[in-house]
């Protein structure tokens, strides 16, 4: 260790620091997204394999709820834990053991035989997804004291997320069309086991990667000099910072039900359009690939919007207000309309509702790394992303695989469709209040 450790020590630090870190967190982002966009994908063949569960029952949607929440849910809570961790034991460290520990519940996933089993791999996995959101989010904001640089090193970076939906839609595509000759799992070829373990990969580089990773400067100066703080989640309440914990929670939580509410449920529609139910199961499967496509096309352009956006406009909340009016009238005219009736209407508008959603994921970002101080960074975007997002956003998954069983229609595509457009209607209602008390940081610099 020592050997890479001065070897690393060898490369001029400007040169070394910003881009290695970039890359490794960007490697992150690619891969948070991947193992949060896969579970709806895979859904209905993971319930009709290990469950034997007819789409559409009530066994069946309880069973979707909680895929869909509880990995996520569970992460949120260890995710609060590895804030404060992250502030207590440095951003490169936490950051590493993160991606190497979803890695592992990846591949773990993959060789699952029962759904209580894959629940408990899944929940691994998003524990290690929402730790390592954090870590990144911290370890890059404090890289670039510089507003322009900073906002575009976080907005650029994020943007590279997108490409987490590219590679499920491209590996379950392949795992559906190409998975015979593939090696056997459990002596059977199922492209969900493929599409799962695919989510390993990163942390073969980010380990050849680790000791050349230095640590946040911002964080080692304060360690070093023994001014740094001890984190406490109780300080992101004391009048200073509370009305930003509360409403940057809410705020976030909204943010996210609208894609653990709606977008996950897209392709849970894609089955029973006119212009697929009639296909054969193989061709159904791609059908829902090319939707996971549009969504992660979408995807791609909100982030890279809001990363040019980010670095000309000062008032950021501005962005997020826009989008959020934008997203009250498309989702739920989307999920309604082209949702129940058109493959190709659906394409586009699958398109419009992960753009919109996207910028905001990379407005908190942004946002977050600005709103504390450096001993309470990681803590408070944990609050937000975890209690708030994980937690708090990620039941409308659940509202809506339940609300789905109750709302009226002729069919369960019908029902889901309505479930989906009241969630995230009410839930832009809500963002759209509830960011009018959102306060805009009053310096362009990192609060230390």
């Amino acid at each position: 260790m020592q050997v890479a450790e001065t070897v690393a020590d060898s490369f001029p630090t400007r040169a070394r620091w910003p881009a290695l870190i970039c890359i490794v967190a960007g490697l992150g982002f690619v891969f948070d997204v991947y193992e949060i966009v896969v579970q709806p994908i895979l859904l209905r063949p993971v319930l009709l394999d290990l469950g034997g569960l007819d789409p559409g029952t009530p066994a069946f949607n309880r069973w979707a709820g909680w895929l869909l929440f509880f990995p996520p849910a569970t992460g949120g809570l260890f995710g609060l834990l590895g804030g404060y961790l992250t502030d207590r034991y440095g951003r490169q460290r936490v950051l590493v053991f993160s991606i190497v520990l979803y890695g592992a519940a990846a591949v773990a996933a993959g060789f699952a035989t029962t759904l209580p089993e894959l629940l408990a791999w899944r929940c691994v996995a998003l524990i290690g997804v929402c730790v390592e959101f954090v870590a990144a989010i911290a370890w890059i904001a404090e890289l670039f004291p510089e507003r322009k640089r900073r906002e575009a090193a976080l907005g650029y970076t994020q943007a590279m997320s997108a490409l987490g939906g590219f590679l499920v839609a491209a590996a379950y595509y392949a795992a559906v069309t190409y998975g015979e000759s593939f090696p056997a799992i459990r002596g059977e070829h199922d492209a969900w086991r493929y599409t799962y373990m695919f989510g390993a990969l990163p942390a073969i580089p980010v380990m050849l990667a680790r000791p050349f990773l230095p640590e946040s400067p911002v964080w080692r100066a304060k360690k070093e000099a023994g001014t740094l703080r001890r984190p406490s989640v109780g300080a992101l309440f004391a009048p200073a910072l509370r009305r930003t914990t509360l409403v940057t929670a809410l705020l976030a939580a909204c943010t996210v039900a609208l894609t653990t509410g709606g977008i996950q449920h897209v392709v849970r529609l894609v089955p029973s359009l006119p212009q697929v139910a009639d296909l054969p199961a193989r061709e159904q499967e791609q059908m829902v690939s090319l939707i996971q496509l549009l969504l992660d096309f979408g995807q791609l352009a909100g982030r890279l919007a809001f990363a040019l956006l980010a670095v000309t406009l000062i008032r950021r909340t501005t962005l997020l207000r826009g989008s959020q009016w934008l997203a009250l009238v498309a989702y739920p005219l989307v999920l309604l309309v082209p949702g129940t009736s058109s493959f190709e209407g659906l394409m586009l508008g699958a398109f419009v509702l992960s753009a919109l959603v996207s910028a905001q994921l990379s407005f908190w970002g942004n946002y977050l790394p600005r709103a504390y101080p450096t001993h309470l960074r990681g803590t408070g975007e944990s609050f937000a992303a975890n209690v708030g997002g994980r937690i708090l956003g990620t039941s409308a998954a659940l509202a809506t695989t339940q609300l789905a069983n109750a709302m009226p229609g002729a069919t369960p595509t019908l029902k889901l469709a309505a479930a989906a457009a009241l969630v995230t209607g009410a839930v832009c209602a809500i963002g759209l209040v509830a960011s009018r008390d959102l306060p805009e940081p009053e310096r362009e610099g990192l609060d230390e």
